[in-house]
Protein backbone atom coordinates (compact mmCIF):
# COMPACT_ATOMS: atom_id res chain seq x y z
CA UNK A 1 0.00 0.00 0.00
CA UNK A 2 1.47 3.62 -0.75
CA UNK A 3 2.27 5.50 1.78
CA UNK A 4 0.28 8.05 2.95
CA UNK A 5 1.50 12.34 2.76
CA UNK A 6 1.39 12.15 6.31
CA UNK A 7 3.36 9.17 6.81
CA UNK A 8 5.53 10.55 4.17
CA UNK A 9 5.92 13.66 6.06
CA UNK A 10 6.32 12.00 9.34
CA UNK A 11 9.34 10.41 8.05
CA UNK A 12 10.88 13.51 6.47
CA UNK A 13 10.72 15.69 9.47
CA UNK A 14 12.43 12.44 12.04
CA UNK A 15 14.96 12.45 9.03
CA UNK A 16 15.68 15.78 9.57
CA UNK A 17 15.63 15.93 13.31
CA UNK A 18 18.04 13.04 14.02
CA UNK A 19 20.60 15.22 11.41
CA UNK A 20 19.65 18.69 13.36
CA UNK A 21 20.47 16.38 16.73
CA UNK A 22 24.02 14.71 14.82
CA UNK A 23 24.70 18.43 13.69
CA UNK A 24 24.60 20.36 17.37
CA UNK A 25 26.06 17.30 19.06
CA UNK A 26 22.61 16.29 20.70
CA UNK A 27 23.50 12.65 19.41
CA UNK A 28 27.60 12.34 19.54
CA UNK A 29 29.80 9.85 17.22
CA UNK A 30 29.57 6.06 18.18
CA UNK A 31 26.30 6.65 20.06
CA UNK A 32 23.85 4.12 19.93
CA UNK A 33 20.12 5.30 19.19
CA UNK A 34 17.10 3.21 20.65
CA UNK A 35 13.97 3.54 18.54
CA UNK A 36 11.45 3.54 21.30
CA UNK A 37 13.33 6.43 22.85
CA UNK A 38 13.83 8.34 19.52
CA UNK A 39 10.25 7.73 19.35
CA UNK A 40 9.41 9.11 22.41
CA UNK A 41 11.72 12.29 22.34
CA UNK A 42 10.61 12.70 18.75
CA UNK A 43 6.82 12.35 19.75
CA UNK A 44 5.81 10.16 17.04
CA UNK A 45 5.64 6.36 16.39
CA UNK A 46 8.06 4.38 15.88
CA UNK A 47 7.31 3.40 12.23
CA UNK A 48 8.61 7.12 10.99
CA UNK A 49 11.94 6.55 13.27
CA UNK A 50 12.43 3.24 11.86
CA UNK A 51 12.20 4.40 8.24
CA UNK A 52 13.97 7.45 9.07
CA UNK A 53 17.10 5.59 10.77
CA UNK A 54 17.31 3.12 7.33
CA UNK A 55 17.88 5.88 4.99
CA UNK A 56 20.72 7.83 7.29
CA UNK A 57 22.11 4.34 7.38
CA UNK A 58 22.00 4.21 4.16
CA UNK A 59 23.61 7.71 3.52
CA UNK A 60 26.44 6.50 5.93
CA UNK A 61 25.45 8.92 8.58
CA UNK A 62 24.57 5.86 11.28
CA UNK A 63 25.50 2.13 11.01
CA UNK A 64 23.80 -0.76 11.69
CA UNK A 65 24.76 -4.23 13.61
CA UNK A 66 22.89 -6.86 14.60
CA UNK A 67 21.43 -7.34 18.04
CA UNK A 68 22.90 -3.73 18.61
CA UNK A 69 20.73 -1.90 16.14
CA UNK A 70 21.60 1.78 14.84
CA UNK A 71 24.41 4.47 16.10
CA UNK A 72 25.88 7.36 14.62
CA UNK A 73 28.53 6.60 12.72
CA UNK A 74 32.50 7.02 13.69
CA UNK A 75 34.85 8.35 11.72
CA UNK A 76 38.74 8.03 12.15
CA UNK A 77 40.80 10.84 11.68
CA UNK A 78 41.65 8.78 8.14
CA UNK A 79 38.29 8.75 7.57
CA UNK A 80 38.06 12.22 7.86
CA UNK A 81 40.76 12.95 5.95
CA UNK A 82 39.48 10.88 2.79
CA UNK A 83 36.09 12.54 2.91
CA UNK A 84 38.22 15.96 2.68
CA UNK A 85 40.45 14.72 -0.08
CA UNK A 86 37.10 13.52 -2.04
CA UNK A 87 35.75 16.88 -1.63
CA UNK A 88 38.85 18.61 -2.73
CA UNK A 89 38.91 16.93 -5.90
CA UNK A 90 35.32 17.12 -6.75
CA UNK A 91 34.57 20.80 -5.54
CA UNK A 92 37.49 21.56 -7.73
CA UNK A 93 36.06 20.14 -10.48
CA UNK A 94 32.64 21.12 -10.01
CA UNK A 95 33.95 25.27 -9.75
CA UNK A 96 35.95 24.41 -13.25
CA UNK A 97 32.65 24.00 -14.67
CA UNK A 98 30.79 26.72 -13.33
CA UNK A 99 29.34 29.36 -15.68
CA UNK A 100 29.54 32.87 -15.03
CA UNK A 101 27.02 33.51 -12.06
CA UNK A 102 24.25 36.29 -13.01
CA UNK A 103 24.11 39.35 -10.92
CA UNK A 104 20.64 37.53 -9.22
CA UNK A 105 22.57 34.76 -7.87
CA UNK A 106 25.72 36.24 -6.64
CA UNK A 107 22.73 39.01 -4.54
CA UNK A 108 21.40 35.58 -3.58
CA UNK A 109 24.97 34.39 -2.41
CA UNK A 110 25.34 37.50 -0.24
CA UNK A 111 21.92 37.11 0.98
CA UNK A 112 22.72 33.90 2.29
CA UNK A 113 25.87 34.92 3.78
CA UNK A 114 24.28 38.16 5.32
CA UNK A 115 22.26 35.12 6.96
CA UNK A 116 24.87 33.76 8.60
CA UNK A 117 26.69 36.55 10.36
CA UNK A 118 23.16 37.26 11.69
CA UNK A 119 22.89 34.08 13.41
CA UNK A 120 25.52 34.71 15.77
CA UNK A 121 26.17 31.60 17.59
CA UNK A 122 23.36 29.51 16.36
CA UNK A 123 25.39 26.76 15.01
CA UNK A 124 22.40 24.70 13.89
CA UNK A 125 21.22 27.66 11.98
CA UNK A 126 25.19 28.84 10.59
CA UNK A 127 25.59 24.86 9.49
CA UNK A 128 22.36 24.75 7.48
CA UNK A 129 22.97 28.38 5.97
CA UNK A 130 26.86 27.13 5.29
CA UNK A 131 25.28 24.00 3.21
CA UNK A 132 22.90 26.45 1.56
CA UNK A 133 25.64 28.97 0.80
CA UNK A 134 27.98 26.42 -0.81
CA UNK A 135 25.57 24.16 -2.67
CA UNK A 136 23.99 26.95 -4.51
CA UNK A 137 26.95 27.48 -5.79
CA UNK A 138 27.72 23.78 -6.70
CA UNK A 139 24.62 23.72 -8.11
CA UNK A 140 25.18 26.27 -10.62
CA UNK A 141 27.85 24.28 -12.13
CA UNK A 142 24.84 21.47 -13.62
CA UNK A 143 27.37 18.88 -12.79
CA UNK A 144 24.15 17.12 -10.35
CA UNK A 145 25.43 13.60 -10.14
CA UNK A 146 28.53 14.70 -8.75
CA UNK A 147 26.73 17.22 -6.70
CA UNK A 148 24.63 14.66 -5.04
CA UNK A 149 27.26 12.37 -4.21
CA UNK A 150 29.30 15.56 -2.58
CA UNK A 151 26.29 16.08 -1.11
CA UNK A 152 26.58 12.95 0.71
CA UNK A 153 29.93 13.31 1.77
CA UNK A 154 29.49 16.25 3.34
CA UNK A 155 26.21 14.57 5.34
CA UNK A 156 29.15 11.85 6.82
CA UNK A 157 31.36 14.73 8.56
CA UNK A 158 27.82 17.01 9.69
CA UNK A 159 28.98 16.63 13.16
CA UNK A 160 32.59 16.90 12.72
CA UNK A 161 32.44 20.08 10.97
CA UNK A 162 29.83 21.63 13.42
CA UNK A 163 33.19 21.62 15.98
CA UNK A 164 34.51 24.10 14.32
CA UNK A 165 31.25 26.34 14.26
CA UNK A 166 31.64 26.62 18.34
CA UNK A 167 34.32 29.23 17.85
CA UNK A 168 33.28 32.88 17.57
CA UNK A 169 36.51 33.65 15.52
CA UNK A 170 35.77 30.51 13.34
CA UNK A 171 32.04 31.88 12.33
CA UNK A 172 33.49 35.48 11.69
CA UNK A 173 36.06 33.93 9.72
CA UNK A 174 33.51 31.80 7.51
CA UNK A 175 31.31 35.75 6.69
CA UNK A 176 34.91 36.66 5.82
CA UNK A 177 36.18 33.42 3.42
CA UNK A 178 32.26 33.48 1.90
CA UNK A 179 32.57 37.12 0.79
CA UNK A 180 35.95 36.66 -0.86
CA UNK A 181 34.36 33.83 -2.74
CA UNK A 182 31.65 35.95 -3.92
CA UNK A 183 33.96 38.56 -5.10
CA UNK A 184 36.17 35.94 -7.20
CA UNK A 185 33.07 34.71 -8.56
CA UNK A 186 32.16 38.38 -9.25
CA UNK A 187 35.06 38.74 -10.70
CA UNK A 188 35.34 35.24 -13.05
CA UNK A 189 37.98 34.37 -11.50
CA UNK A 190 37.87 30.56 -11.27
CA UNK A 191 41.43 29.58 -10.17
CA UNK A 192 40.63 32.35 -7.39
CA UNK A 193 37.81 30.78 -6.26
CA UNK A 194 39.41 27.12 -6.21
CA UNK A 195 41.97 28.91 -4.25
CA UNK A 196 39.92 30.28 -1.64
CA UNK A 197 37.98 27.21 -1.97
CA UNK A 198 40.42 25.33 -0.63
CA UNK A 199 41.91 27.54 2.08
CA UNK A 200 38.57 27.83 3.21
CA UNK A 201 37.69 23.93 3.50
CA UNK A 202 41.22 23.24 5.16
CA UNK A 203 40.42 25.00 8.75
CA UNK A 204 37.94 22.15 9.67
CA UNK A 205 40.44 19.37 9.36
CA UNK A 206 43.21 21.58 11.60
CA UNK A 207 40.03 21.38 14.02
CA UNK A 208 40.01 17.54 14.90
CA UNK A 209 42.08 17.68 17.90
CA UNK A 210 38.98 18.98 19.38
CA UNK A 211 37.25 15.70 18.26
CA UNK A 212 40.35 13.24 18.38
CA UNK A 213 42.99 14.74 21.19
CA UNK A 214 44.47 11.74 21.34
CA UNK A 215 44.81 10.54 17.76
CA UNK A 216 45.57 13.70 15.74
CA UNK A 217 48.79 14.00 17.51
CA UNK A 218 49.85 11.47 14.95
CA UNK A 219 47.94 12.11 11.87
CA UNK A 220 49.55 13.45 8.92
CA UNK A 221 48.52 16.57 8.54
CA UNK A 222 45.93 17.36 5.15
CA UNK A 223 45.69 20.35 3.35
CA UNK A 224 42.29 19.88 2.09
Amino acid sequence: MAKSMSDAGSVRWAVSRIREMITVMELLPGQQIRQEEMASRLNVSRAPIREALGILQSEGVLVYQRNVGYSVKRLTVQDLEQAYLMRRVLEREIINALPDLSPAQLDELDDINARIKQAGDDVLAIQQLNNEFHFFIFRASGLDLIVDELRRIWSLTEAYRSVYLYEAEARDRIVHEHTAIVDALRGGDQAAVIELSDQHRSRVPSRLAAVFPGEQKTAEPTNS
